[in-house]
Order: C-alpha cells, then sequence, then structure tokens
C-alpha cells in the first residue's frame, strides 16, 4: 500500500520532489541536501570572489528559506491527516496559487533591485554586497536562493489566507480544530523567522516595510485564524 499524497493535494515543491524519477529521499534528507548545497555555493563563492559581508545575508536568507521547508511539509503533513472538508484541502494545495504568489513577489523584487533601487539611490544593495561589477556567477546564486525564499514566503501568505478563510467557513470537531490550529501557528511561526532578514535592510526601506508588512500580516491572519477555529 502506498501511503504517499496524491499530487494536487501536495505543495507544488513536495510534487517537484516527489516526482523526480529513481530518486527516492525522505523529508528531512531532502532539506538537509537543499541547505548543503546552497550554503556550500555561497560559502565557495564567497571565498573564491571575497564576498563574505554578501556571504552572511546569503546564509540567512537559505536558514530562513530552510525553516519554510520544513514548516512547509509540516503543514501539509498536519492539514492531509485531519478531517478538513475537500474544499479547504482543494483550495489550500491544488490551486498552486502559492507559484502566483511566488512569481509576483519575485518579479517586484527583482525589478527593485536592478531598476528601483538602482534609480533612488547611490549605493543600490547589489552594489553594496557584490561590488560595481557584481560576477555573474555569483548573481546567478542570489537570484536562485531568493526565489526559494520567494516561494517559501508566497506559500507562507496563502496558508494564512486559505486558514483564516477555512476557519470562518467550516466548524470542525475537536481533534480537527486543534490541527487547524497548530498549522497557523507553525505558520507564525515562520513569519516570525523571516525576521533574521531585517538587519539585513537597514538601508532599504521599500524591502524593509515589505518584510515587516508580511511578516506582520501573516502573523495577524494567521493568529487569528488559531484564535477564531477554538471559539466556534
Amino acid at each position: 500500500m502506498n501511503d504517499s499524497p496524491e499530487y494536487g493535494e501536495t505543495w507544488v515543491y513536495e510534487s517537484i520532489v516527489g516526482a523526480l524519477p529513481g530518486v527516492e529521499m525522505s523529508e528531512a534528507g531532502a532539506i538537509a541536501l537543499q541547505v548543503a548545497i546552497f550554503e556550500v555555493a555561497v560559502l565557495s563563492l564567497a571565498w573564491v570572489y571575497d564576498l563574505w559581508a554578501a556571504a552572511v545575508a546569503g546564509t540567512a536568507a537559505v536558514v530562513v528559506a530552510a525553516v519554510g521547508s520544513v514548516v512547509m511539509l509540516r503543514m501539509g503533513q498536519l492539514t492531509r491527516a485531519a478531517a478538513v472538508p475537500g474544499p479547504y484541502r482543494r483550495l489550500l494545495f491544488g490551486s498552486s496559487i502559492e507559484v502566483v504568489l511566488t512569481v509576483l513577489a519575485f518579479v517586484a523584487l527583482v525589478t527593485h533591485l536592478f531598476v528601483f533601487d538602482v534609480q533612488q539611490t547611490t549605493s543600490p544593495l547589489v552594489a553594496v554586497l557584490f561590488g560595481p561589477d557584481p560576477p555573474v556567477v555569483v548573481v546567478y546564486l542570489t537570484l536562485l536562493v531568493l526565489w526559494d525564499l520567494c516561494y517559501r514566503i508566497g506559500t507562507s501568505w496563502w496558508a494564512a489566507v486559505v486558514g483564516l478563510w477555512g476557519v470562518v467557513r467550516y466548524r470542525f470537531d475537536d481533534p480537527t480544530a486543534a490541527t487547524v490550529r497548530r498549522v497557523n501557528l507553525l505558520n507564525v511561526g515562520f513569519g516570525v523567522t523571516q525576521l533574521l532578514l531585517v538587519p539585513f535592510l537597514g538601508d532599504q526601506p521599500v524591502l524593509l516595510i515589505a518584510v515587516g508588512g508580511h511578516v506582520v500580516a501573516v502573523t495577524v491572519v494567521s493568529g487569528t485564524a488559531a484564535a477564531l477555529v477554538g471559539s466556534r
């Protein structure tokens, strides 16, 4: 008997890992491999190009993305194991809205870094971290890590929206309510973890407001969902 979740009831991240032909890897192993690949790449390029200040910021981003992976997998496991209504489950996983939110966030971030920030300041963040002539391979890795980070953040926001909608729309039995509450609190925890990025955004008011606003929004929405599910 195969106990693996069906595709359409998983995050896109889980579907990709599970669909790789010939690859059998535990969730912990997949996350460990993700962290190892990114962190080794960050440190190696920092050593080659003497970009140790950028390596600290890169490591923070890798850590936040890794925590996001752990939270995503745990939220998925808990939700699939709970007796939540089918529409709730399909909206959370099957719609893939988290990918749409990721694309929007990533495009906005790239536009800010390479257009808006360059036009608005004499010391854009990319130049501060990587110098006036950033190495191509360093920029490539940076964008890859940022995409990974944006995906986790997009998923967090979608989980918050669906979580609040679900507790307003449906009534749950006590065990399911406890699970739904736990899922929402996990999302709050991931939101707080993203504050690790704040120290690197002190001279970037737009990014600081975006990250801070996202953390506050997710905390409020998921926290409200966690509170409401216990009162219904």
